[in-house]
This record gives structure tokens, sequence and C-alpha cells, in this order.
């Protein structure tokens, strides 16, 4: 299992980054980041077993969520500048259904507390407090969250007496798409957050169009990086409606890239990336900058490959 400190190996071409050909119906997934290996690997194989793509997208998505060393999503994240960890999550299934929460504290799989809002629920959101008392109410347990790591990680950073936005290398969202063997495709994604924002900050994660999209007749797409670059540009609904015009997966992703670049919402430092898949089972990844990995499942094995990129800095 490639861990996510390994350097990256068995890298394929994917048709020189961003093509992938599967006859469909599934199974099949895609991730982000190399922890999205241990979520492809969770997701695929609860396929193979019969489950369907939502049932993978919240398992796979509830490893990188229960992992300590996974300091951008879930129990063991980065918290804010004031030392509070909130999440994020949404969710999407094959009926164009969707659940998300925002800003929630002291559950550690938001992702399933998302699926719960959209399927016990008529709404679509549910943020702070409300989130909380929600999850509480259907049986998930509060819990500090904070880790020592991550808590020390916040003291030095407090120490540097650091006034800006932190715009290391911690937004690495995961986001993962899966069809499962009835054709039907599900998305989902969750993070802790950029490290040591603004108390209050929620980005794209759980906004539906910006961070996830997916239509079950056309494919579905994500985000990850600087969440309100994705924001500002819809990307994933702009992806999704991009392959309904006949774009390919990773020519739908470079577009939204494209248009992010022109526009420069992306204010020349920070990083976005996009991932995509359609419903004839291809597959595309799009990054501003080099650096974006992500996995790639189905029944004949699982692998960490190469996203495409536009600029080298």
């Amino acid at each position: 299992m490639i861990e996510e400190n390994q350097s990256l190996t068995n890298v394929g071409s994917l048709k020189k980054r961003g093509g992938i050909i599967k006859n469909v119906p599934g199974p099949l997934c895609i991730s982000t980041w190399a922890h999205g290996y241990k979520a492809t690997e969770i997701a695929i194989n609860a396929m193979m077993n019969g489950k369907s793509s939502l049932d993978a997208v919240e398992f796979g998505i509830n490893v990188a969520e229960n992992d300590p060393n996974v300091t951008s999503v879930g129990f063991g994240g980065y918290p804010d500048a004031e030392g509070n960890l909130t999440l994020d999550a949404s969710i999407m299934d094959w009926n164009g259904n969707a659940g998300a929460v925002a800003f929630l504290k002291e559950v550690k799989n938001p992702i399933s507390v998302a699926r719960l809002v959209m399927e016990k629920t008529p709404h679509v959101m549910l943020v702070g407090e409300g989130a909380l008392n929600f999850a509480s109410r259907n049986g998930f347990k509060r819990q500090r969250l904070l880790t020592p790591k991550a808590e020390e990680a916040w003291e030095e950073w407090k120490k540097e007496q650091e006034m800006a936005l932190d715009e290391k290398e911690n937004h690495d969202t995961i986001g993962l798409l899966a069809i499962d063997n009835k054709g039907n495709m599900s998305g989902g994604v969750s993070t802790s957050g950029i490290k040591f924002s603004l108390y209050g900050r929620v980005g794209d994660s759980p906004i539906i169009g910006a961070a996830l999209f997916v239509d079950n007749e056309v494919g579905g797409a994500c985000s990850t990086g600087f969440g309100e670059i994705s924001m500002k540009a819809v990307g994933s609904f702009l992806i999704v409606e991009k392959m309904r015009e006949g774009y390919s997966p990773k020519e739908a992703c470079k577009f939204a890239v494209q248009r992010i670049k022109g526009k420069n919402y992306y204010n020349n430092t920070r990083q976005i990336c996009f991932l995509a898949m359609n419903k004839k089972g291809e597959v595309g990844a799009c990054a501003l900058k080099k650096g974006f990995v992500f996995a790639f499942a189905d029944g004949q094995g699982n692998q960490l490959l190469q996203g495409d990129y536009l600029l080298e800095e």
C-alpha cells in the first residue's frame, strides 16, 4: 500500500496524464491526493462486494477522516487561527440528491453526517451548532479531534506570530467519485480546511457545484486546493457542464483551470486542482500548478497517478 509520505510510484502514462478509458458499468473510482489511494482501495472493494457507489464514497472518505496522519481531513486535521478544528463535507448520489455540513465540531466523520442530512432531512446543508446537534441526535459520538501533533503545529505557528493566512500546502481535501456495478455515480468531499485560517472560514467543500457536482447522465467532478478559487468559479459544476457539451474529463478540467488562470482567481500564489469522470468511465485531472496526484481503482487494481497542470511554479 502506498503511504502518504512515499514518493510517487507506478505512475503510468494515463495517456499522457488524464485519459483512462474504462468500459462501464463499473465498478471504478477516483480520489484526490496520495491519501486517496487508501480511500479508493476501500471504495472499490465495497463495490466489488455489491455495495452502491454512495456507500463506496462514504466508506472510502471515512478512511481519510479517521486517519490521524492525514492533517487536512477529519481527525488529525489542523485547526484554525484560534485553535478550533472544524470540518466540512458534501455528498451527492445518482438521483441528484445532495447533503452537506459546514463548520462541524467534535465529529470526525462529516461525510457520514452529510449523507444523513441528504437522506433524513428536506435540506441540503446544516452548519455549526445545528450540524453538531443533528449529528448527536443521530448517534454520532462527540469527541476531541485535535491531535497532539496538530495542536503542537498550531502552538508553533502562534509563537511565530504569523498574522497572515498560512498558505503552505495544507489544502488537500479528499474528493472521491465512484461508479458502481449498476452504472450509478456518486461523489463526496471532506476537509478540515486550510490550517490556521480565520475563525469561521468555510471553503468550497460543502458547496454543491463548487467542490462537488454529480449528474448521473453525464459524470461528476470534484476540486481540491484553495477553496475560495473553486467557489468563485463554481468549478465542479462548470466541468460537468463542459462534459455535457462533449468535452472529455481531461479537457473539461483544463477548461476550468484555464478560466481560473485567465481571471486570476488564484492571486498568483495558490493552487487549485480538479478531478473528473464521465459516465463512459473516462477520467481526467488538471491543476493550476505541478504536483497534483490522484488514485484510480477498478477491478484490476489501484494506481496513483499524475494530474495534468498548466504552470511549473
